[in-house]
């Protein structure tokens, strides 16, 4: 048996791929520091979300019926009991589902790491947990691990591969937070139960079932104590040192997570990302195809990276294992842009200047009573050590005056410009203005790439 396995394809794939891991481990296990363990997610700066669980087989409608709200939550907006819910198990059969395909998706699209539901708030393992026959390999007939294959797909290619994990709120269990139309209130259930006898041993097993995890994504924090949240990191510190915590564990992160689709108004300077979707869900629902346009989804990729964050842009698989065609089409827009532009987002800096993020208009108020921050978007500006790259989303004509610059401009040329053809640079008053084309070089949005002497 074994001499027959050592001949197959799939052995020697399973090899390869063991040898990427046990590679990658071993570099992890040497991100002693903190920069050690960012240093990926610095240089990454564009991910792939992926929400795909039970939800996609209703789909946002629930016995003939729309259910508002997001797809993911569809359980709790319709308040639908456990036993009910449990039965889209039997109709989860996703034969359309492709590893290599999702995977390629990433690639094409530009992204350089991928996240995915591996439990959302319903409760629903969609790996091969043991802890629970819950899961995707035992409850549905698909009878498969996709996130298994996932993971090997994305390896191939090289790109990080990371879990959400629901550590709190858990629709199906009885201790779980969060289902109060089944199991009563919150307060009054054993939520430590729970967690040692679910969450916290299922982290464990995507900490050492699925090779080298770059990060686990927590969310909604209920009732998790600094005590509950440092035990997870305690797992994960123990078997995967170098996996990231996002910021929504119940404790400070690696990094912080803004709130979804919550883009700030100026540089932040500690680590960060944006969780955002593509349209307004993140599990799929049939009704909602209002989806972000290539230009779009660009400009606030730029806007992300000039304030020094990372942008994790959200896909809703179908219940057949489909992700949307307008999803797929755009974001391989996106990556054509980034085929040409990609010096200017992987590992780039934020902005030197501000003025150009937008400003504060007093005279008007928001909601809360605070002044309303007014965005202008005609350009965004990333850097990286000796560069500046000046991203047009409205081309200025034939010249452009930069701001006050630190340091000396040497060179300037459009990153569409193949040859890399020095632009003519003038100097007056201290100002440096560019001579431009009339027209603008490339689509959605043309950089224009500045050297600066050394210093």
């Amino acid at each position: 048996m074994i001499r027959e396995l050592a001949g197959s394809t799939w052995f020697r794939r399973a090899a390869a791929l063991a040898a990427v891991w046990l590679c990658a481990a071993g570099a992890f296990a040497q991100s002693a520091s903190q920069d050690a363990r960012m240093q990926w997610f610095r240089e990454a700066k564009f991910g792939l979300f992926i929400h795909w669980g039970l939800y996609a087989v209703p789909a946002g409608e629930w016995k003939g019926q729309p259910v508002a709200g997001l797809g993911e939550w569809i359980m709790n907006r319709a308040k639908i009991p456990v036993k009910e819910y449990e039965q889209l198990a039997g109709q989860f059969n996703p034969v359309k589902f492709d590893a290599e395909a999702w995977a390629q998706l990433a690639q094409d699209a530009g992204m350089k790491y991928m996240v995915i539901t591996s439990k959302h708030h319903d409760g629903f393992a969609m790996f091969h947990s043991l802890v629970t026959k819950y899961n995707v390999v035992d409850a549905t007939p698909f009878h498969r691990d996709p996130l298994k294959e996932l993971a090997a797909a994305c390896a191939r290619r090289g790109i990080r591969f990371g879990f959400y994990y629901s550590q709190a709120q858990d629709w199906h269990e009885p201790n779980g937070a969060g289902n109060t139309w089944d199991f009563g209130p919150d307060d009054q259930k054993d939520f430590d139960q729970y967690l040692r006898s679910k969450a916290e041993p299922q982290v464990k097993e995507l900490l050492t079932g699925y090779g080298p995890v770059a990060l686990i994504w927590f969310d909604t924090p209920r009732m998790m104590t600094d005590e509950r949240a440092q035990r997870f990191v305690d797992i994960l510190r123990s078997l995967q040192p170098a996996t990231l915590i996002d910021g929504r564990l119940g404790s400070a992160g690696d990094y912080r997570s803004m709130g979804d689709n919550s883009i700030p108004n100026t540089v932040v300077t500690r680590d960060w990302e944006v969780p955002a979707t593509l349209n307004h869900t993140w599990g799929y629902k049939k009704d909602d195809n209002d989806w972000k346009t290539p230009e779009d989804i660009t400009f606030k990729l730029v806007d992300i990276v000039s304030k020094g964050g990372n942008y994790l842009l959200n896909v809703g698989p179908t219940a057949e294992g489909i992700i949307p065609q307008p999803s797929q089409d755009s974001l391989r827009t996106v990556g054509r842009w980034l085929k040409v532009n990609g010096e200017a987002i992987y590992g780039a800096g934020p902005t030197p200047f501000g003025a150009e993020l937008g400003r504060v208009d007093n005279a008007s108020k928001d909601k809360n009573g605070n002044p309303v921050f007014v965005p202008a978007t005609a350009w965004r500006c990333t850097t990286k050590p000796g560069k500046l790259f000046i991203h047009f989303f409205q081309w200025p004509g034939a010249a452009f005056a930069l701001p006050p610059v630190t340091g000396t401009v040497t060179k300037a040329y459009l990153l569409a410009d193949p040859a890399r053809k020095r632009l003519k640079l003038t100097v007056q008053g201290g100002r440096v203005t560019v001579a431009l084309p009339k027209q603008a070089p490339g689509q959605i949005a043309s950089v224009l790439a500045l050297e600066l002497a050394a210093k």
